[in-house]
């Protein structure tokens, strides 16, 4: 271990002393203010081919039947002269930038693998062509640094489109070491915590998070379509609610006043529909003083929308076509497979009441349970834990964690749930002790969780006096009474279906992704002096 460090410290060392030598020559990669690129990797590859069927239109492939193996090869190597001639007369001329991620030198001539945002490409470094000094500074180049490269592309004796370079520019003199080609970066803490080596070694990270960029990005055209608009909130609030969560508490030194970081978007969103404005939407961090796991971290990335004048039914139609929409926009397929299970984001979404689900899976009919205590007695029979403050509505809630959570593969919508779990949300006109909510479940994940909204200021007071004595009976995620929020449904807020989604979690699903982590740039890690 001790020789392993020495060695490794040995070449640091040299990557210095070669920087350091660079800039006693006048030759400081590091005061390169910029560089000219005109293709990325993907971009020469696609331009070439284009090129190359054009000029060689109507040109037939080389006929070697009958011939001897060294008759066969003067014959291929003449066409292939013949091609590039022809290619060479009118050249693709390209710059393109990124990082050396291979090289093989040759004597007079090498060979090196740039990599960029769309890929990698072949690079052929000659001597002659770039010259003496250059080759020189070239060969003494290490894995990692990121050069420029000015040519133009053409296509080997072996097939690959590469680029003939005849100016070779480092750009950035990498100091550190990347991990070994062959094995790359496997070891899950340093790809979290040195996200920026993951990107560089690990093509399908770097991919799953182009893709969360396109996810989000097709949200907004989606949701543009539908005329909502897009706002934005505060983040640190006096009062944070709208969630059954710890909030992460602080100090605005200037105000000398105790804030919040805010476990939700859901009330002032709601004061938007009340000022007027129909359709909002925001997409932000969210922040919950919760545990880390496979699906959970305390910092995230929530969206929450608003529409006044529909609700939960409405919010279930736009739910399924826009899930039906991402699918279809980013994966090209409206069955997609997560863990190696085919999800058919395709069909109609399986609709069922919180009660449907429990009777199905549990075999209990809570429908005909009479009150809190026949609950917890059922939940003693069937060894689920609860607390004395829980009543039915709280005991049916853990029923269905316990039995059907598990069960629900396909999209499923779970609706109508007990109103004691619910204190933002309308009851159900045909039974005031549920309420017109739903939560969507793929994959047995909660993927987003909707309301027709609450809008009746006297009942949205009992409901926040109800939690206030549970917070007080030891609830710590119990939510408190809003007095600016209650002055705001006293001014009127119109029939409004709401919805929330958590975006890192339809992510993972959409890029096959087992971990919230994989799908999060810089996830929240113990710090490694703790």
């Amino acid at each position: 271990m001790a020789e392993n460090q020495q060695d490794l410290n040995q070449l640091l060392k040299v990557r210095r002393e070669k920087l350091q030598t660079l800039q006693e020559n006048g030759k400081d990669p590091f005061v390169i203010t910029k560089y000219d690129v005109t293709h990325h990797s993907d971009e020469v590859k696609e331009a070439y081919n284009k090129h190359e069927e054009e000029l060689l239109a109507g040109r037939v492939a080389v006929n070697v039947d009958g011939l001897d193996e060294a008759e066969a090869k003067e014959r291929i190597n003449n066409d292939y002269n013949e091609r590039r001639a022809i290619m060479d007369a009118q050249p693709i001329l390209v710059c393109i930038a990124g990082r050396m991620m291979f090289k093989r030198v040759m004597g007079k001539a090498s060979f090196c693998n740039i990599q960029d945002l769309k890929g990698k490409i072949q690079v052929y470094v000659a001597r002659d062509a770039i010259g003496e000094v250059s080759y020189a500074d070239f060969k003494k180049s290490d894995i990692g640094d990121i050069y420029g490269v000015k040519g133009y592309a053409f296509r080997t004796k072996t097939g690959e489109i590469s680029i003939h370079a005849q100016e070779m520019t480092l750009l950035t003199k990498s100091l550190q070491i990347l991990p070994e080609k062959f094995h790359g970066l496997t070891d899950t803490d340093t790809r979290y915590r040195q996200r920026y080596v993951d990107l560089i070694m690990n093509e399908e990270s770097k991919e799953t998070f182009i893709k969360r960029s396109q996810i989000i990005k097709e949200i907004r055209k989606f949701l543009d379509a539908r005329d909502f608009m897009e706002v934005e909130t505060p983040m640190l609030v006096s009062n944070a609610g709208g969630a059954a969560a710890r909030p992460f508490d602080t100090h605005y030194n200037a105000l000398n006043e105790d804030v919040k970081l805010r476990i939700s978007l859901e009330l002032y969103l709601k004061r938007l529909i009340v000022g007027g404005l129909e359709r909002v939407y925001e997409i932000g961090r969210v922040f919950r003083n919760e545990g880390v796991d496979t699906r959970h971290n305390p910092e995230f990335t929530l969206m929450e929308l608003y529409q006044a004048y529909t609700d939960y039914e409405g919010m279930m139609e736009l739910t399924e076509s826009m899930f039906r929409y991402l699918a279809e926009k980013v994966c090209g397929t409206t069955k997609i497979s997560y863990n190696g299970i085919e999800i058919d984001l395709g069909k109609p979404f399986e609709r069922l009441t919180m009660n449907e689900a429990i009777k199905k899976y549990a075999g209990i009919d809570f429908d005909t349970v009479a009150d809190d205590a026949a609950a917890k007695k059922l939940a003693d029979e069937h060894h689920i834990e609860y607390e004395d403050r829980h009543t039915k509505g709280d005991i049916v809630n853990l029923f269905f964690e316990e039995y059907c959570e598990k069960e629900l593969i396909q999209p499923t919508f779970i609706m109508d749930h007990p109103i004691e779990i619910s204190p933002l949300t309308k009851k159900k006109p045909s039974d005031p002790t549920k309420v017109e909510r739903f939560e969507l479940f793929i994959n047995t994940w909660e993927m987003c969780n909707a309301y027709s909204e609450l809008n009746d200021p006297i009942d949205q007071r009992e409901r926040f006096a109800a939690q206030d004595a549970a917070f007080a009976a030891g609830d710590e995620e119990a939510n408190h009474t809003d007095e600016d929020f209650l002055n705001a449904l006293e001014i009127g807020m119109p029939p409004t279906g709401g919805i929330g989604y958590g975006i890192d979690r339809l992510v993972m699903l959409l890029t096959d992704s087992q971990a919230i982590r994989d799908v999060l740039l810089f996830p929240t890690m113990k710090s490694l002096d703790k």
